[in-house]
C-alpha cells in the first residue's frame, strides 16, 4: 500500500471539518469478491444491441439490476449505457436524459460505463459518436468518492461476447485507477477467433488458468506486481530480469511458483535465449509483458549519447527484437497477447526525460503498427501507460514533486503497482481478443496528457 499520509488523514471527520477534502480509498479487486458491491442500472439509447448481453453478464455475476432511472431510487454500484445505436442529436439528448439521474444515484467507488458507436461517414452520426468521448471524459472528472467513468467504442460487427472481458474489467475493482479512458473493441482477431469459450468466464478467480506468461523487469516494483497478479489469476509465470537482480528475481519466481530467467534483454542473443528457455520449459508462450525499463534523466541540452542509447536500448530496441522473434517463430500461441508498458510521459512528455519520453512514445507507435500485422495469427498487441504510481522510486522524490504527482488526477492520489498489473491481466486474457492496438492509461485520469 502507499504511504499517502494526506489521504489517510482526510478520512478523519475532525480533519474534514477543517476543510480538508476527503481523498477516497479506492475499491480494488479481492479474489472471490463480487463484480460490483451493489446493483447496477442498465439503459439503452434506441435499439442498442449490447444491453441484453450486459444484463446476462451481470446476472451471471450475481449482480442485481436496479429499476428505473429516477434520482429518488437507491444508490447503484454501476451504471451502464448502451448507446451503440445513437446516430442523431436527439439520440444524444436521450443519453443525457438517462445519464443525469443515473449518475446522481452512483455510489462511492461506483462505475459508469458507456458503450458508444464508432464514428461513421455521416457527419451527424460521426459528431454524435465523438460526443460520447467528451461526455465520458468530463463525467470522469465529476463523479466523486472513487467512482470512475470509461468509454467502450464498439465496432458495428463486434459480437456481444467480444465485450465481456472489457465490461467485467471496467466494472470491477481491477480498474480502480483506470478513469476517463476510451477503449475500442472490435471483432476478435484471428481468422476464426471466437471469444466465447476461449477463457473460462465461469472461473473468475483464475481467468488466466493454463496460460504461460513472460514478464520482463520482474524483480521488483511494477514488474513484480505484474508477476504476482498473473500468477494469482492462474498463469504460469516466467520472471525475467538482469543477473544483478538475481536474488530478488528468484524471490518473485518462488513466490509465484514460476521460473526465473536471468537475462540482459539488450544482449544480442537475448531473444534467442528467451525463446530457448520457453521452448525447453513450457513449449509455448501465451502472454508476453514488456515491462523492463530504465531512466537516465537529463535536459535535452545536456543529453549525452550514452544516456540516450541506454534508455532506448532497454525500453524500445529490446522490445522490437523480442517481438520480431516471437511473431516470426512458432512459440507464441494462436491466442497470444503482447502487452507493452509505456508511460504517460510518452504521451505528454516530461521535463528532463526526452530520452525516456521518446522510448515510451516509440512503444506506442510500435504497438499501433504491430497490432494489424499480428491479428492474422490471433495475437493482440496493446500498451499500458502508467501515470503516477507509488513505487520505491516515487517515494524518493522531493515531497512537493511527489504530492503534485499524486493530486493532479481525477482520483486525487497515486496509483499502486497492482493497478498496472490488473490492467495487464485483463489484456492478457484470451477472451480480450477484441481489444488490440490500444493504449490504456492507468493514471486516475491524469490532468497531464489525459
Amino acid at each position: 500500500m502507499s504511504n499517502d499520509t494526506l489521504r489517510d488523514l482526510s478520512q478523519n471527520p475532525l480533519v474534514q471539518r477543517l476543510g480538508v477534502p476527503r481523498i477516497p480509498v479506492l475499491r480494488r479487486h479481492v479474489p472471490g469478491a463480487p463484480l460490483l458491491d451493489g446493483p447496477a442500472l442498465v439503459g439503452t439509447v434506441g435499439e442498442g444491441t449490447y444491453a441484453d448481453a450486459v444484463r446476462a453478464l451481470l446476472e451471471n455475476e450475481s449482480v442485481a439490476e436496479a429499476g428505473g432511472g429516477d434520482v429518488t431510487g437507491g444508490k447503484v454500484a454501476g451504471v451502464v449505457l448502451d448507446a451503440t445505436a445513437a446516430r442523431t442529436l436527439d439520440d444524444l439528448a436521450a443519453a443525457q436524459e438517462f445519464l443525469t439521474p443515473a449518475v446522481r444515484r452512483l455510489a462511492a467507488n461506483g462505475r459508469l460505463l458507456v458503450l458508444a458507436p464508432e464514428p461513421g461517414e455521416d457527419p451527424e452520426a460521426a459528431a454524435v459518436a465523438q460526443a460520447f468521448d467528451g461526455i465520458v471524459r468530463s463525467a470522469a472528472k465529476e463523479v466523486r468518492a472513487g467512482a470512475t467513468a470509461n468509454l467502450l467504442v464498439v465496432h458495428p460487427d463486434a459480437p456481444p461476447a467480444a465485450l465481456d472481458s472489457s465490461v467485467r474489467f471496467l466494472l470491477s475493482g481491477r480498474s480502480a485507477y483506470v478513469d476517463g479512458q476510451v477503449v475500442h473493441v472490435g471483432v476478435p482477431v484471428g481468422p476464426e477467433q471466437d471469444p466465447i469459450g476461449m477463457d473460462a468466464p465461469a472461473e473468475p478467480v483464475a481467468p488466466l488458468a493454463g496460460r504461460v506468461a513472460v514478464v520482463t523487469g520482474a524483480a521488483r516494483g511494477i514488474g513484480a506486481a505484474i508477476a504476482d497478479t498473473l500468477a494469482r489469476d492462474g498463469a504460469v509465470v516466467v520472471a525475467v530480469d538482469v543477473p544483478a537482480a538475481g536474488e530478488a528475481l528468484a524471490a518473485v519466481a518462488n513466490r509465484t511458483g514460476g521460473t526465473a530467467l536471468q537475462l540482459d534483454i539488450t544482449a544480442a542473443d537475448a531473444a534467442e535465449r528467451l525463446l530457448a528457455h520457453l521452448r525447453e520449459r513450457h513449449g509455448r508462450v501465451d502472454v508476453v509483458v514488456h515491462n523492463a525499463g530504465i531512466t537516465r534523466d537529463k535536459l535535452l541540452a545536456n543529453m549525452d549519447a550514452d544516456r540516450w542509447n541506454a534508455v532506448l536500448a532497454v525500453n524500445l530496441r529490446a522490445q522490437l527484437g523480442i517481438n520480431r522473434a516471437l511473431l516470426e517463430g512458432d512459440l507464441l500461441s494462436d491466442s497470444g497477447r503482447i502487452v507493452c508498458v509505456a508511460s504517460t510521459s510518452g504521451i505528454a512528455g516530461n521535463r528532463g526525460q526526452t530520452n525516456y519520453a521518446a522510448s515510451k512514445a516509440g512503444v506506442i507507435g510500435m504497438v499501433r503498427a504491430l497490432a494489424p500485422r499480428a491479428a492474422a495469427r490471433g495475437v493482440t498487441v496493446n500498451a499500458v501507460a502508467p501515470g503516477f504510481i507509488e513505487t520505491e522510486m516515487t517515494a524518493r522524490m522531493p515531497l512537493g514533486t511527489r504530492e503534485g504527482g499524486r493530486r493532479i488526477n481525477s482520483l486525487r492520489q497515486g496509483g499502486l503497482p497492482v493497478d498496472v498489473a490488473e490492467t495487464v491481466g485483463w489484456l492478457g486474457q484470451a477472451e480480450s481478443g477484441g481489444v488490440t492496438g490500444q493504449v490504456v492509461r492507468v493514471c486516475g485520469q491524469s490532468m497531464i496528457g489525459a
